[in-house]
């Protein structure tokens, strides 16, 4: 398992500093008012046990009169009242408010960065897992950080004067101090890390527990469950997981309870109990002390100890907060290596030519493309061709500069496409991948995909693009036609399309485009014969004026190309036409005759 990352205490420190100037950047106000709050919790708890307590009692044993200690009262009253006032709106109003404002400042802030860093990243799992980790409740977790800094500055200033005001009433009792310190900052942090200890030796059979809840309701895995026997499997997982949380728990509990043990009387009985026989002994055999001091110690006894307990849980909670903190500073300082809002020249609206020139390039350490030339001219058709791992997918990342070659270069109109502003530069291209993604909207949302086209013209290119693409009429017998919402994600009445439907809802996206570039990539994977003919007649007769790029393992649907490219090993192996390639005997030729076998004999069969 890995381990968990550990961070320093003076980079802790930093970033729950971070945290607060990117709160005072989102929401001033919300640092403001829980700066105030917690100023005045504070301020309260030592006001009523320090000074109250002991003003009071010393006014009725110095026969001070009823008005005089009723004003004192009254005054005490209606400022408790104005402070229960500030408190209520703070908690009704001002809170609820600042944190919709927190929310959506934070996330625009995040949403820009993990759409301005460049795929790599979402590749790359340590910073994808710090991305999440960053993403998670990142609202609720820095206005935490921001309670628990204040908690913190406010609780040890607190404490400070707590230690003092009980000095001055009785400098011994200031000893029994040390009965709660002990306790929270030794036996409560040993508590803490048993705790951890026990969760981490528990994540295994939580996260098997939280498996199989999951697979239980996933609609993916219920043929599955009710064609096989798997379900025996995974109850006999289930029990082996309960009984491993439950030896976990052996493992911990004479040690938990004997620490649970020493907290609480550190932390309460041995205070509580010793500071009060102390106290009496010094009011009434003694006569050493008064009953105003008696009442300011017992009092300040009782604010002390939940002072420290507030200022050690605050302390403990900024540490731990340091490590979201972390990688949340982490992602928001990542310098990007492609920035999506990458300024540039503006690379027009026509591609007269582009070139990949001795272009390789390596993910991680592993070269997947080496000194590769190939050129796409203007209003030609290509075919990348290939077996799986040839390179054909990573030629078009680097093409869209979703990465850049290690060595090489790549050319538009003669000019390194990094030199061109990237968002207008990828205004030129229009994809259909296979590894599509549907989105929770509606057909036309999940064509169009934000797409600048005009109202008026808006319902008459989805259906053309949707009729190309031959959905038209699956899309039509939905309830909403058009306006159907796909998946089940917020609507029940949603759609969900089979993937050779889901395919062409992809393939309408580049059909609806205006550009002069269009790449589909195995666009008729998931069609059946007679639908792939005529998407692919379709395709010729629409984008005839365009530059096309097939990716396609069919050899067959790729012939009428103007051009092929057969990639190997990371290189270009064989160019040339469909013709020329099949003269020459080598690779593609190979390959084509052996899937042109394959359909022969799928086809004599179907006739027998």
């Amino acid at each position: 398992m890995k381990k968990k990352k550990e961070i320093g205490r003076g980079r802790a420190v930093k970033n729950n500093i971070f945290a607060l100037g990117l709160l005072w950047r989102i929401c001033p106000s919300m640092v403001v008012h829980e700066a105030v709050v917690r100023f005045l919790g504070y301020f309260e708890w030592l006001f009523y046990s320090a000074f109250f307590m002991r003003y009071v009692i010393d006014a009725l044993e110095k026969g001070s009169s009823f008005g005089t200690i009723m004003v004192f009262v009254v005054i005490v009253a209606v400022v408790s009242a104005a402070m229960s006032l500030y408190n209520s709106i703070l908690n009704g109003h001002i809170f609820p408010v600042a944190r919709a404002v927190i929310n959506k400042g934070l996330y625009k802030i995040l949403f820009r960065k993990s759409r301005n860093v460049e795929l790599e990243c979402f590749e790359n799992s340590e910073f994808y897992d710090k991305y999440t980790l960053a993403m998670e409740k990142a609202d609720e977790r820095l206005i935490a950080t921001a309670e628990a800094v204040f908690k913190t500055f406010f609780g040890a200033i607190a404490s400070v004067c707590a230690f003092v005001f009980m000095y001055q009433v009785d400098p011994i009792s200031v000893l029994f101090i040390l009965f709660p310190v002990i306790g929270n900052f030794i036996f409560n942090r040993k508590l803490s890390h048993l705790d951890y200890a026990r969760n981490r030796d528990m994540a295994p059979h939580n996260r098997r527990i939280a498996y199989i809840n999951r697979v239980m309701y996933l609609p993916e895995y219920a043929k599955e469950m009710r064609l096989t026997d798997v379900f025996k499997l995974m109850r006999r997982q289930y029990r082996e997981a309960i009984k491993g949380l439950a030896d976990v728990t052996k493992k911990y509990t004479a040690k938990a309870v004997v620490l649970h043990w020493l907290y609480v009387m550190f932390t309460f009985t041995f205070i509580f109990e010793g500071l009060l026989i102390y106290g009496a002994y010094r009011t009434l055999v003694s006569s050493s002390m008064s009953l105003a001091q008696l009442a300011v110690i017992t009092s300040m006894m009782v604010s002390t100890t939940w002072i420290l307990i507030g200022f050690t849980d605050a302390l403990t909670a900024l540490f731990k907060n340091g490590l979201f903190i972390e990688y949340l500073r982490t992602f928001l300082e990542y310098k990007e290596k492609i920035p999506e809002d990458s300024e540039g020249a503006d690379p027009g609206n026509k591609i007269e030519s582009i070139e990949f020139k001795d272009v390789s390039f390596s993910y991680k350490d592993k070269e997947v493309l080496s000194h590769l030339n190939m050129e796409f001219r203007e209003g030609k058709t290509y075919a990348l061709v290939g077996h799986n791992g040839a390179g054909k997918t990573t030629l078009i990342k680097l093409l869209l500069r979703f990465y850049d070659p290690t060595e090489g270069q790549i050319l538009l109109n003669g000019r390194d496409i990094r030199e061109y502003d990237l968002r207008k530069y990828r205004n030129l291209f229009a994809t259909a991948f296979q590894d599509h993604r549907m989105f929770s909207m509606s057909v036309t949302d999940n064509v169009v995909m934000g797409e600048d086209i005009p109202e008026e013209s808006r319902e008459e290119e989805v259906t053309r693009a949707l009729k190309l693409a031959g959905a038209y009429d699956k899309v039509m017998s939905l309830p909403k036609a058009a306006d159907t919402t796909l998946t089940h994600e917020f609507d029940d009445k949603g759609a969900v399309l089979s993937g050779g439907e889901f395919q062409k809802i992809v393939v309408a996206r580049a059909f609806v485009k205006d550009c002069p570039f269009k790449v589909f990539d195995e666009p008729s994977s998931a069609l059946d014969p007679i639908a792939e003919a005529t998407l692919f007649d379709n395709i010729y007769e629409r984008c005839r004026d365009n530059t096309l790029v097939f990716i396609s393992h069919r050899l067959s649907s790729v012939q009428n190309a103007d051009w092929v490219y057969l990639l190997s090993e990371g290189t270009v192996k064989e160019a040339g036409t469909h013709r020329m390639l099949m003269d020459r005997n080598g690779i593609y030729a190979d390959m084509y005759t052996k899937q042109a076998k394959n359909y022969l004999a799928v086809s004599e069969e179907v006739s027998a």
